[in-house]
């Protein structure tokens, strides 16, 4: 028998509670991958909490790597001991489980298991984000909250890598040193730096193209003023709470602004679109333009010490459980 996470009732971190399952053959389009990596990201906690509402009983989690058992009698892609990977698929905190083999990716040489869990649902996220959301290009100058998180840091290194300039808001003296080492050429902590008046200032009163934003609710309205004339809003989270039903005429009045709320899920709806983000993904992480730092680890069981650690806020780069 086979042990998953699971959550009946949302609420703190003891509702994740570790469970035997029963996991099956895998079904047409299924492959039935035995983990050996598992990635925690901060909607694994909106998940739990209920902020995101999913059915439950659930199994929490995103993103995962290991090495496919079974395939069903339809997919060809992949094979019994294929070391994969796959983002953006909820119900990872499992020994074993169901995934659509159209999510998994194939893991090249080089990158291991634990990064391919890690790297994964942050990475692809990145991807999006810096690649298609808003396409980021040389002589940019970009804002991004939480930029010592694990999607931030790998959002740091790759717009600097695409010829930005990078301003980041942290939560600490250590977190801005970590930035500042991981592309981010303008550190500032909350608490101690005015952040709409540094973007202002290091932009000689021009402002930002573009903000990304995963705090949501504390940071949101000023956010809106580090834009540019015509500059888009990305809102990815909302770690802070939920955005305020707001008048949409602010947009008008702060200078024609865009605001978006992009989903990962509707970034990878192909198979195609899949392997293209995970191949940005390889192509940086192996050319060592983005380096995934995993800080944290905790046995799978023990995801209710790894839930509580993100909340925290004492976190850096990137948080596995270990099957």
């Amino acid at each position: 028998m086979s042990h998953a996470i699971r959550i009946h009732e949302i609420g703190g971190p003891e509702q994740l509670v570790w469970n035997e399952i029963s996991v099956g053959n895998p079904g047409p389009g299924q492959a039935r991958l035995r983990q050996t990596a598992v990635g925690v990201n901060f909607i694994d906690i909106y998940h739990r909490t209920g902020l995101y509402k999913l059915p439950l009983p659930l199994i929490p989690g995103r993103e995962g790597a290991g090495v496919v058992e079974a395939v069903g009698p339809d997919v060809t892609s992949l094979k019994p001991g294929d070391r994969v990977a796959y983002g953006g698929t909820q119900g990872s905190y499992a020994e074993v489980r169901l995934v659509p083999a159209g999510r998994l990716v194939k893991l090249p040489d080089g990158i291991s298991d634990e990064l391919g869990a890690a790297m994964m649902h942050k990475g692809m996220t990145a991807q999006f984000l810096c690649r298609q959301t808003y396409r980021v290009g040389k002589g940019d100058t970009i804002l991004v909250h939480t930029a010592a998180g694990g999607v931030g840091l790998v959002l740091c290194q790759w717009a600097r890598h695409l010829g930005a300039t990078v301003i980041g808001t942290v939560s600490t003296e250590e977190k801005a040193k970590l930035v500042k080492a991981h592309g981010c050429d303008y550190p500032l902590i909350h608490g101690r730096d005015d952040f709409v008046k540094a973007v202002k200032e290091i932009t000689g009163g021009v402002g930002v193209p573009v903000v990304y934003d995963s705090i949501g609710q504390n940071t949101f309205m000023n956010s809106l003023d580090c834009l540019k004339p015509r500059g888009l809003m990305v809102l990815y989270g909302q770690s802070s709470g939920a955005v305020p039903p707001f008048d949409i005429g602010i947009l008008d009045k702060k200078g024609s602004l865009s605001l978006t709320r992009p989903n990962l899920n509707d970034y990878m709806a192909t198979r195609a679109h899949v392997e293209e983000m995970a191949q940005d993904v390889f192509d940086v992480v192996r050319s060592g333009v983005v380096k995934v730092n995993i800080n944290h680890r905790f046995p799978l069981k023990d995801a209710a010490e790894a839930h509580r650690t993100l909340e925290s806020r004492k976190t850096t780069g990137s948080l596995v459980l270990l099957p």
